[in-house]
């Protein structure tokens, strides 16, 4: 005998090993980008302040510690520049998605971040909010007051397809 399982029984546990797959995801709130009241152009173009631009460098060398596999964005500009140096320190391009833009529904953002893998994903603040208002109908613990400044990160732990833990990351200044 080899001492190894029987084929069927090694596929089992390999699929047992698959839907117990642990991932993350980085919920960033896009950096510093100034007052949207002073901005002439299209809100859609309004890029990162100088602040914010420091703020993405910053988050870059946070973040890049995490299993990221791909990174997830707005088409907004702000949220685009925002991963700028996150893609570059990880070798990764910035895929969009009209699922995390201003006024997407939080419901279906956070299923499509589940299936996700190991993502870093850039939104806005009303879709930051109406994720963590999911989760904690789903009854994840977010503390007293969930925090979500520009330029701050949640840590999401997935377990099984679900949001098993969320930490808050304030923004780096």
């Amino acid at each position: 005998m080899s001492g190894r399982a029987p084929a069927g029984r090694r596929s089992a546990a390999n699929a047992r090993g698959a839907r117990s797959r642990l991932g993350r995801i980085l919920l960033v709130r896009h950096a510093d980008a100034g007052e949207r009241a002073e901005w002439t152009g299209p809100d859609r173009d309004r890029p990162l302040s100088v602040r914010g631009r420091a703020q993405s460098e910053l988050l870059a060398a946070l973040l890049a510690r995490n299993p990221v596999e791909h990174l997830v964005s707005s088409g907004y500009v702000r949220c685009v520049e925002t991963f700028v140096p996150l893609g570059a320190r990880l070798g990764l391009l910035t895929e969009t998605a009209g699922w995390l833009e201003e006024g997407a529904d939080p419901e279906k953002a956070l299923t499509a971040l589940l299936a996700s893998g190991s993502v870093a994903a850039c939104s806005h603040g009303d879709v930051v909010s109406g994720i963590l208002f999911e989760l904690a109908e789903r009854g994840i613990a977010l503390g007293s007051s969930p925090r979500m400044q520009k330029g701050s990160t949640w840590v999401l732990d997935v377990q099984d397809g679900r949001v098993a833990t969320a930490r808050y990351v304030p923004p780096p200044d």
